[in-house]
């Protein structure tokens, strides 16, 4: 995959994040630039989700 793609998806994963997660902040979506394992630790710091939740949750934005 070429970097231009990789920064797209990248992008598309932010905006996605921010529309969905308001709680997040900016900083907190630089953090987390694509990486599960960072968004689930956000989610569930933010939110007070469990794991399996925030998981299912990466799932839902990964798919679309």
């Amino acid at each position: 995959m070429n970097n231009d793609i990789a920064e797209g998806n990248r992008k598309q994963l932010k905006g996605k994040v921010r529309e969905n997660w308001g709680k997040l902040t900016n900083d907190d979506v630089d953090e987390i630039a694509g990486r599960r394992d960072h968004f689930i630790g956000k989610v569930q710091e933010r939110y007070g989700m469990n794991r399996y939740d925030a998981e299912k949750e990466w799932n839902k934005l990964s798919e679309s």
